[in-house]
């Protein structure tokens, strides 16, 4: 037998938000999705140069990618159930921080071990943005507007694969060199770690789940 608590958050308003509150808080959320997609596409055009500086090995090219996939999908069932019995605001802020963590020891890192260790702490917190991100949004708009915001989702998407590679042979060929792919993501980062600070206000509903880690 299943209990819930509800208990409500600082900044919380009674009854269902408005489509304006809605919007301000959704775009903090587009902006962390944002941040997960360009995590993946934006090292693209540097691996070669990332491989060749590092003295890596054929499979060091593979798990700079891999790595961050596979912690991706490990802990986004994870972060799901969290979202059962911790406020959704601090994790997703606390997503972001870890995407930012990784990110710094990515761009810091003298082999291609470091490197693929940062890109797996990248990878926890893409997981963790990934899945809260339509956790929030279900939390916020009702299943029959749901349709009206998930364009914006979509938008998101298509941007970050499009715009990801792009900026990240831009920012290769530049004097940040390779190292510099992993800043892009970081303003974006900061900057939805403060509109959720803002915008985004939830009741923190509490069930009596279980993790299997």
């Amino acid at each position: 037998m299943s209990t819930e608590t509800t208990t409500p958050e600082a900044g919380t308003t009674a009854g269902p938000m408005t489509h304006r509150q809605v919007l301000e808080a959704l775009s903090g959320l587009l902006l962390a999705m944002f941040v997960a997609m360009l995590s993946s596409t934006v090292v693209t055009n540097a691996l070669p140069r990332i491989v060749t500086d590092l003295e890596g090995t054929q499979s060091g090219y593979t798990w700079v990618v891999v790595s961050t996939l596979l912690a991706m999908t490990a802990t986004t069932p994870i972060w799901g159930k969290l979202a059962d019995l911790f406020s959704k605001k601090l994790l997703v802020q606390s997503a972001l921080v870890i995407y930012t963590v990784g990110s710094l020891i990515s761009a810091a890192a003298p082999s291609m071990e470091v490197l693929i260790a940062g890109r797996v702490v990248q990878g926890v917190g893409v997981g963790g943005l990934t899945a809260l991100v339509q956790v929030v949004i279900a939390s916020m708009v009702s299943p029959r507007e749901r349709g009206r915001y998930s364009g914006y989702i979509g938008a998101v998407f298509a941007t970050a694969t499009v715009s990801g590679p792009l900026i990240g042979g831009l920012v290769v060929d530049s004097p940040l060199g390779w190292r510099g792919c992993f800043f892009v993501g970081l303003p974006f980062a900061a900057l939805a770690f403060y509109v959720h600070q803002r915008r985004l206000h939830l009741p923190v509903v509490r069930r009596d789940v279980s993790i299997d880690y």
